[in-house]
């Protein structure tokens, strides 16, 4: 699976990832670091993407192995919610008149 991860955004206590598959936008990950080490995330993968449900074990693998060394899923101190949807857009706040 040719993934690439890109990081945009990082906060002590999470950071979120956008996973590109050949070249395009495929997934959204936001990671929070909870106490214990844990580590909780939620995955947004997009439907347009083509990742098919049987391959998002080895996508999460791979964030896993570039991004998360101290931490496993077999080792029960990382978890995953796992959701396709569609990108509908951007929102962002606007300063008002």
């Amino acid at each position: 699976m040719n993934i690439t991860w890109k990081r945009t955004l990082r906060t002590p206590s999470s950071e979120r990832f956008l996973a590109l598959y050949h070249g395009k936008e495929a997934a959204a990950v936001d990671l929070h670091y909870l106490p214990q080490g844990n580590i909780s995330g939620t995955v947004i993968v997009l439907q347009s993407s083509g990742l098919k449900e049987s391959e998002i074990p080895t996508l999460l693998s791979s964030l896993d192995d570039e991004f998360l060394p101290d931490v496993d899923l077999s080792d029960g101190n990382l978890s995953y919610t796992v959701v396709m949807g569609e990108l509908l857009g951007n929102w962002q706040a606007e300063p008002s008149e």
